[in-house]
């Protein structure tokens, strides 16, 4: 009842703090013999890793993972996968001046709430750095959808203001913020350099798209999978909105317009987003994610203390300007363990059937 779990066949808890010695994940349920090792998740978590964009905080961790149980050469043994990674540059001391303090926009108010105790180190355990385990096991479950050829990828589809119109797969990798389109990333770039100076933050959208995800993936009322899709996202620390297919301009659209005709060759468009009544279509799964600016800013900010006393606050130190491009993969993993997820218990479905 913690919270810290994730799934339902193919489970998952993470575990670490921002500046505790490491961070990491515990995977229950992977399949056996699933080809994995250190260095299929490192190609993932290397994704999410501080210093490959001009948003990102100058915080330097190699993030190096260590596989410490569940893989014998190489391969998945169907026992539970236990992936470490050590945090290396923390820098707790930063924090001390503005401990007694409430940042706004994060969760230290509510976590003294609930708790009666915080870790204010970073932020403790609500902190960006938990993300560090569901890239690792994100990276396992992409292992496991490679075996049943099913294409997982995402892309900044809006920074700031900007707001990325076309869409080339190719230019993806061919730009700092992920943008599948070369004239908006130079458009970000600029915003980005006009927002630092200011010393504030970026939100955005990110996209992930899901390919080949076979028809009938998805439980009936409660499990649907756009409603695991939206949890799992919504469960990312600076997500606050998910929508699938047309997702709120459906509400602009009438039936006729927002209805998928169907032919003998598939669906003639996708409004759906590839799922329908909670169960996937065989289209392509598209998922979009509002992610909020990054709270901590250089502009001075109202607050209050831990005796409820006002105060000002401005938070200098190594943090993000945005979240994006660093939570794009974060995105692509969770989509990752919830099709998994579902692929797993579809299978249970299916032998069952066959019995």
């Amino acid at each position: 009842m913690s919270g810290n779990c994730f799934g339902k066949l193919f489970q998952i808890t993470t575990w670490g703090e921002s500046h505790g010695e490491a961070v990491g994940v515990v995977i229950d349920g992977c399949p056996p013999k699933i080809p994995l090792d250190e260095a299929i998740v490192q190609e993932m978590l290397d994704r999410r890793r501080p210093g490959g964009a001009s948003t990102s905080t100058s915080r330097k961790e190699s993030d190096t993972a260590r596989i410490l149980s569940g893989v014998f050469e190489n391969k998945t043994t169907g026992t539970p996968i236990m992936i470490m990674v050590e945090n290396k540059d923390a820098k707790s001391g930063a924090y001390k001046s503005i401990a007694d303090l409430y940042r706004p926009g994060h969760g230290d108010i509510t976590y003294q709430k609930k708790y009666g105790i915080r870790d204010w180190r970073g932020g403790g355990r609500a902190s960006a750095r938990e993300t560090v385990g569901r890239v690792a096991a994100g990276a396992v479950a992409n292992a496991v959808l490679n075996q049943n050829n099913i294409d997982v990828f995402s892309f900044t589809k809006a920074l700031g203001s900007t707001i990325a119109e076309d869409f080339d797969r190719n230019a993806i990798n061919q730009n700092m913020f992920l943008a599948a389109d070369l004239n908006a990333a130079k458009m970000m770039e600029k915003e980005v350099v006009e927002v630092k100076k200011m010393g504030d933050s970026l939100g955005g959208i990110v996209e992930v798209r899901a390919l080949n995800v076979p028809t009938g993936l998805g439980e009936p009322v409660f499990d649907k999978l756009d409603a695991d899709l939206a949890k799992a996202l919504m469960s990312i620390g600076a997500v606050k909105g998910v929508e699938i297919g047309a997702g709120f301009e459906a509400a602009k659209l009438r039936g006729s317009q927002n209805n998928d005709p169907i032919t003998p060759e598939g669906f003639a468009s996708n409004n759906a987003g590839g799922i329908l009544a909670g169960i996937s279509n065989g289209d392509e799964i598209i998922v979009r994610v509002a992610v909020k600016p990054i709270p901590s800013i250089a502009i001075e900010q109202d607050t209050i203390d831990i005796h409820n006393k006002p105060q000002k606050i401005s938070i200098k130190g190594r943090h993000d300007i945005s979240a994006i491009p660093r939570i794009n993969v974060v995105c692509e993993a969770m989509v990752n363990l919830v099709i998994v997820d579902h692929l797993m218990r579809q299978k249970v479905l299916q032998s069952k059937r066959d019995d």
